[in-house]
């Protein structure tokens, strides 16, 4: 049998070498690709073709949340698996709705990584023990939370406006109009019921998209 084709991104070198080296270890797998950032994840998967596609959520720019959502509009059938620090439960459902087929947390033994990888390669369907624990709890936990009625690429532009980014830079990073960013900015503060900017924001801490460092309580101006 042929060997498992992996695409690893993660904007570490330091990170990624060490998990290449751990993929590359077991019978069966073979990294063929690395990328940095969500772009050149988007531009090697074409490239390469890869089986599945290991990418963390925190990159450079654009998340792995869009990563993921822009990989799945070209390839309907692509195979990722999202391996990230991330426990949030939020980030954990928008990324099986853009499109993931796996959801790994690198406080996971790495055997977990390994065991992700081949389930995803096989069609299936893998969940850290951690961030299977933390989806049940909070679907136990009553009221549905507020980003729930947002879509993956709307949760992506929620989370750069509370970073602060002007409707021009998350225009050029999504390859999208400012207009389209501007309309998306306005259906999501109706979407969510946020009264202002800051309460943007605050509702953008609150689902974990942003911690409460990162977060900037003035949208800045277009």
């Amino acid at each position: 049998m042929s060997a498992v084709t992996i695409l690893l991104v993660d904007d570490h070198p330091i990170v990624r070498e060490g998990y290449h080296r751990l993929l590359e270890r077991q019978d069966g797998l073979h990294v063929c690709a690395e990328a940095d950032d969500a772009e050149q994840a988007y531009r090697a998967y074409k490239e390469h073709r890869p089986d599945v596609v290991v990418m963390d959520l925190t990159l450079p720019g654009a998340s792995g949340l869009e990563g993921v959502r822009h990989i799945r509009q070209w390839d309907k059938d692509a195979k990722i698996l999202i391996f990230t620090m991330h426990l949030g439960v939020a980030f954990a459902l928008k990324a099986f709705e853009a499109g993931a087929s796996g959801y790994v947390t690198k406080s996971s033994a790495p055997g977990e990584l390994v065991k992700a990888v081949k389930a995803v390669a096989a069609g299936g369907r893998f969940l850290s023990e951690d961030i299977s624990r933390a989806i049940a709890a909070d679907r136990l936990a009553g009221p549905e939370r507020v980003i729930d009625q947002l879509g993956p690429r709307e949760t992506e532009i929620l989370r750069l406006l509370a970073s602060g980014l002007t409707s021009e830079a998350i225009a050029e990073m999504l390859n999208l109009s400012t207009k389209t960013v501007r309309n998306h900015h306005y259906a999501i503060k109706g979407k969510i019921g946020a009264q202002n900017d800051a309460h943007l924001v605050w509702l953008a801490v609150s689902a974990g998209l942003v911690t409460i460092n990162d977060a900037r309580f003035e949208i800045q101006p277009s």
